[in-house]
This record gives C-alpha cells, structure tokens and sequence, in this order.
C-alpha cells in the first residue's frame, strides 16, 4: 500500500489511532469506530493498514552502515527486570564518546527506536536503546503485541531499568561520563522522570511527547531540557502550560517547542503520524541540544 500522510486523513481518525495506541481503546472498540470513516469503496482492514506501522521506512541508518558499530548487550538492573537487553551503537571510529540513553515508546524495542539510536551514532554518540519488554522475551516482532506485554510489567521497575541503563552508560568504558537521553511517548515521560530520580547522572534531556512529572518534583531537576510537542495532541499539551510555569518559576532551563499542524508520534517515521518538515526540525534541534551539552 502506498504511504500515506496525516493529510490523508481525517483528523478524527488519527485520534481514534492515538487513543488505541495508547490502550484508551480496545481492539475491538477501536475497529467499530474506524467502520464510520470506511466510506467509498474504502474498507476498515485497509485503514487499519494503512495506519499501522510499517518498519521497512524506518531506517534511515542501516544496520550495517560502515561509520558505525553495534551490538546487542545486557546489563544488570536489581531493582527492575533484573537483566536488560538492548542495542549499542557507536562511532566505528574513536575510543570514547558523549553517551546518550534512547527510551522506547509503549511497546518495546522496534525498529524505529533501534534506528534512532544509530542515528546518534552516526553524530557521535554512544547511543543505547534497552527493551524493557526484555523479561517478557524482548520485542516481539509487531506494536499490537508489544504494548500488550509493555502494559504487563510493573510501571516502577520498568524505570528501575532504565534509570539502570543511564547508569550503565554513565560508567562504561566508551563513555565519556556525560549522559544525554531522548524519549518518544512513554519514553518522553521516563525523560523527565530520569532528570527527578537520577539527576546526578542525566546532563541533558529532550522528551518527545512525554507525560510531564508532578509539579512537586520540577525541584529536583538539574539537566537542561528540549520539550518537543505536537499542537494536535491535546493529551500532552493539556499538562504542558502548567508545567512550564513551575519550570520557569524555578529557574529551570529548557526550551520548549510546539510543532504547528502536527500529531503526536510526528518523529515516528513508519505511521501516517510523521510529519517529515517537523521530524527533521525536531531532530536537527535535538543533536544541536546534545552537542551543546554534551560534547
């Protein structure tokens, strides 16, 4: 099927995806409410394809891309899963390197997470993306799937794990001590959480879409920010104003950015969702962020 842009539909249904994506909808509820829009000689098992991901466009750095190394490790999180999988990426060349922590969306390790953290190799970074769906088998292969055993695991021992990794990052060897970490969805809201529980570790932090933390806890963070957020995507932006406020009230530094026209998940490019104009701007502001206080 060819790929299709938010353009392409109608707005309506894009949240009906949202809300199924982030289990505010069953399955079930979730096709009976496409079969409205399936009008026109146009089915509801083609717009279910047509909005669910498709990985093969996802990479924009290929596995084997000569400028860097990857490899699959494990490390050791006690107080979470226990023994977390992920992929390492870095620079095939150079012995240490600014070191930045890639948290999945609700649905573990796909494709598209992978390729982000080769994409921070490429720019110079020792870029790790654990699965925190690891004590449950790892990614299984499809989203549906995935956020089914990511709603499974324990929501504190999940962050256990990845308040792990950026410690293990923090101490590894090829790292250079300072610890970045970007997030998409779910992962956007462990940014923020990363920046209260371990700020002595996270030096800087760019949450994609993410859930803010309580307003009680805005003290506690040290790390300069980059909030990137979509003006379509109500659920986020709901808590967005207020936090900022408490931010700004505190001294806190962080810039933040509201795409125009855009909806939540525009970075991810295998969903109807990418906005490749806000994508890019977003990522090009977000090494930019890194290298900055990073390198």
């Amino acid at each position: 099927m060819p790929r299709k842009s938010a353009a392409d539909f109608d707005q309506d249904v894009l949240n009906l995806y949202d809300d199924y994506a982030h289990g505010r909808l069953t399955r079930r509820d979730y096709i009976a409410r496409l079969s409205a829009f399936a009008v026109g000689g146009l089915t509801v098992e083609a717009l279910l394809e047509s909005l669910s991901p498709n990985y093969a466009w996802a990479e924009q750095i290929a596995p084997d891309d000569k400028r860097i190394t990857t490899e699959r490790v494990t490390y050791e999180s006690p107080d979470g899963g226990k023994e977390i999988s992920g992929l390492l990426a870095y620079p095939s060349d150079g012995k240490e390197f600014p070191a930045v922590l890639v948290v999945h969306e609700n649905r573990g390790l796909n494709p598209y997470i992978e390729d982000v953290a080769r994409r921070l190799a490429v720019e110079g970074y020792l870029a790790f993306a654990p699965d925190a769906l690891t004590p449950l088998g790892g990614y299984p292969g499809n989203d549906d799937e995935g956020r089914k055993l990511q709603s499974q695991r324990d929501g504190e021992e999940m962050l256990q794990d990845f308040m792990a990794a950026a410690k293990w990052l923090d101490a590894n060897e090829k790292s250079t001590g300072k610890v970045g970490v970007v997030g998409f969805c779910y992962g956007g809201g462990v940014v923020y959480q990363l920046s209260v529980r371990i700020p002595d570790v996270i030096d800087a932090g760019v949450p994609f879409y993410g859930r803010q933390p309580d307003s009680d806890d805005i003290a506690k963070i040290k790390a300069p920010l980059l909030i990137h957020n979509a003006e379509n995507d109500r659920r986020i932006l709901a808590g967005a104003a207020d936090f900022e406020k408490e931010m700004k009230s505190q001294d806190k530094t962080f810039t933040s950015f509201v795409y125009p026209k855009v909806n939540h998940g525009f970075h991810n490019d295998t969903t109807p969702r990418y906005d490749e104009a806000a994508a890019k701007l977003a990522w090009k502001r977000t090494v930019e962020f890194f290298n900055k206080h990073l390198k």
